[in-house]
């Protein structure tokens, strides 16, 4: 098999058998679907392609990248066309680059559909349906039927993915022209030369003569010659109304542009005189136009300034259970700017990229997880040139590592991108971490696999009054050095600072205390739900989570809620059964994440005195220096104090092995550093708490 030897057996899928897991739906055969839908395949997957055309007729030319040609070549592409990048050539048409991923598609098991229209997704039902699609047709032998769990629009502009929203880029306007003329290898054409591209300000003598002689005002021009005569240009609006191409002249670029206002038998004159002049071809031969997919003349007039970027690259839905990721590539996700030539070369990374977060996906790892790299590579995408990225193009994977020079997997972070995993188990949250209302909160929650130990909730009973006397109380003093107070109050909980207290008390180094906000309750309680499965292994039922929120919405001033001690009951067991090596740990450590500030019966005094001076709690920072620096105090409290004092040495920084004062403490994995000391060790980029990861 041809690419056996360096991506059929492409090392990261040895862990996994992914065959079993995911099944992939690509709207579009384009080049970038069909190089995706090569790579699902290589990984093992399933891959359905559908096309709503019939054949390929797309003759404009593509400037390839040299990564491009690097990867088209290690496919196998001299194999079906042996005249691919021969020589100094870096371009190839459209409908070339789509035979010859046709056919490797369908080497490795791709199958692929032609005349089959994407309508909308169809949700399952029931927790045993999966995803599927409604399609025109409607009646399919194989699609119709077809579920899957990946879907992927690479469909275009036109984008028939829903849920994708996208911002438009314009700039000064500017009117492209492309065309096509049919190439009959004849002995002059073979010796037209080439323009790889050349603008007005580089060459203003060839653009002169050209206004001098044939009346046409250019600012640039590309010709490339392949199976047809491809150019194209970008004209001057004035040029065009003088040439009678348009007909009016509009402010909005629309109407300028509109069908009704173009001239089109004048705009193929245009076209001609322009690749004439460029061929320097003699007055006898003349110029045939292509046909394109409507059998018209293969020229074609725009605005290239409107280009429209997605929003996000990525998004997760799951409904009964089953999860869906849906993802674009190619224009659909980032329109290139076509001066550039950077449209297969940015396609190709989208795709690669988002085979990488797929792959991700179908590890089961968790969805918010997969959403925050995906994201946090799509913002590179666009910055990315040959010039920047790594020049060992034999190394490149689906791996973002092997390709981009300064990659920080994590400069999204999870609150940003929540919106993007749309459950039914779940709170749905907008970009504003604020709670939307679904109308599906009458589905059946996620089903858990059963690897996934689930704790039993038990609410307690109007029995157990001691027993929620004693988390209240525990729960009380623990808080109170944090000025909250939850007495016949549940404002607290309803923030979900309470918890999150409770956390950073006994384990600071996995919250950061002072970033939550009293104003965003989603994105605090999230966080304590990631924190309680994720490092504290203690995963929260759906529904309890459900309760919680929405319970915490309308008990203010009530009494405290039963979801709230339910959460209360399994942090005190967590931590009480660590709780005398907890002790013991807090008792010999001077680091300030680890020492929460509670105030001692020998601090009462100052504290009352402070609270007649002023009428706000005392800081935390100076309750610490309080804590700390004043031996009276301190040894009243603790009879180790002298010892501890005496025997500290001084703290340096991890990485730097300078002195750190108490006010620059930032403690990570246990280790002091400056903060501007946590930074990348690889592009010394500063790094957040909620943004790195050790290796």
């Amino acid at each position: 098999m041809i690419y056996e030897n360096n991506r059929g057996f492409f090392p990261i899928i040895k862990d996994i058998n992914i065959q079993v897991i995911f099944k992939v739906c690509i709207v579009g055969a384009g080049p970038v679907g069909l190089r995706l839908a090569i790579e699902c395949a290589l990984l093992g997957a399933r891959c359905v392609v559908v096309e709503k055309r019939d054949r390929f007729s797309r003759h404009n030319v593509l400037h390839l990248w040299p990564y491009v040609i690097t990867d088209l070549k290690n496919l196998g592409a001299k194999v079906f066309y042996g005249k691919f990048a021969t020589g100094q050539i870096e371009h190839i048409s459209i409908r070339q680059l789509q035979c010859i991923l046709l056919k490797i598609a369908l080497l490795v098991g791709v199958e692929i559909y032609q005349n089959v229209t994407f309508i909308d997704v169809i949700e399952p039902l029931t927790s045993t349906q999966g995803w599927r699609a409604q399609f025109e047709p409607a009646i399919h032998p194989v699609v119709s039927t077809y579920e899957f769990n990946v879907l992927i629009g690479a469909d275009g502009r036109r984008n028939s993915l829903h849920g994708f929203q996208h911002k438009e880029f314009r700039g000064k306007l500017a009117i492209g022209i492309t065309c096509n003329f049919v190439n009959h290898h004849t002995r002059e054409e073979q010796n037209f030369e080439e323009i790889s591209g050349v603008a007005k300000i580089y060459n203003p003598q060839f653009f002169n003569d050209l206004q001098q002689q044939a009346s046409i005002d250019l600012e640039n021009i590309v010709y490339y010659k392949n199976e047809t005569h491809y150019f194209v240009m970008t004209a001057k609006k004035q040029s065009l109304l003088d040439k009678n191409v348009i007909l009016q002249d509009y402010p909005d670029a629309a109407r300028l542009l509109a069908r009704d206002n173009v001239n089109f038998p004048q705009l193929c004159n245009f076209a001609c005189e322009a690749a004439q002049f460029a061929t320097k071809s003699s007055p006898q031969f003349t110029f045939e136009f292509a046909e394109n997919h409507y059998g018209t003349a293969d020229v074609q007039m725009f605005d290239f300034t409107s280009l429209f970027h997605a929003v996000n690259a990525s998004r997760i839905v799951e409904r009964n259970g089953k999860q869906l990721f849906m993802g674009l590539v190619g224009d659909s996700l980032l329109e290139s700017f076509w001066p550039t030539g950077s449209g297969v070369g940015l396609g190709f990374f989208g795709l690669f990229d988002t085979a990488w977060a797929i792959y991700r996906f179908a590890k089961r790892e968790h969805p918010l997880k997969v959403l925050v790299e995906r994201e946090s590579i799509y913002m590179l995408l666009s910055q990315s040139t040959p010039e920047n990225t790594k020049s060992n193009h034999q190394l490149y994977s689906i791996n973002p590592a092997t390709r981009y020079q300064n990659l920080n997997s994590r400069s999204c972070t999870i609150d940003e991108i929540r919106h993007l995993y749309d459950s039914d188990s779940i709170p749905t949250i907008d970009m504003n971490n604020n709670h939307v209302t679904s109308a599906k909160t009458h589905r059946t929650p996620v089903r858990r696999s059963q690897s996934s130990k689930q704790i039993p909730v038990t609410l307690p009973t109007n029995e157990s009054t001691d027993k929620e006397s004693t988390l209240i109380d525990w729960c009380e003093e623990i808080v109170d050095s944090y000025a909250m107070e939850i007495k016949n109050d549940s404002k607290a909980f309803q923030n979900s600072l309470a918890f999150c207290a409770i956390v950073h008390y006994y384990r600071p180094d996995l919250i950061d205390f002072k970033s939550l906000q009293p104003d965003r309750p989603i994105s605090n309680f999230q966080i304590l739900f990631d924190i309680m499965h994720d490092q504290l292994s203690l995963p929260i039922d759906r529904k309890l989570q459900n309760s919680l929120i929405l319970s915490m919405k309308s008990s203010i001033g009530e009494r405290i809620h039963q979801s709230a001690l339910v959460i209360l009951q399994l942090l005190y067991k967590h931590f009480q059964q660590d709780h005398q090596k907890s002790r013991h740990r807090r008792s010999n450590t001077i680091l300030i994440e680890h020492s929460p500030p509670i105030l001692q019966p020998a601090q009462k005094p100052i504290e009352q005195s402070n609270e007649n001076n002023n009428n706000n709690p005392p800081k935390k920072v100076s309750a610490l220096v309080a804590h700390y620096s004043s031996g009276e105090i301190s040894s009243t409290h603790n009879p180790n104090f002298a010892h501890m004092q005496t025997e500290r040495p001084p703290t340096f920084c991890f990485y730097c092995k300078e002195k750190v004062s108490i006010q620059d403490w930032f403690v990570v994995e246990k280790n002091v550093l400056h903060v501007k000391c946590f930074k990348c060790e690889t592009c010394h980029l500063q790094l957040r708490k909620t943004n790195y990861q050790i290796k």
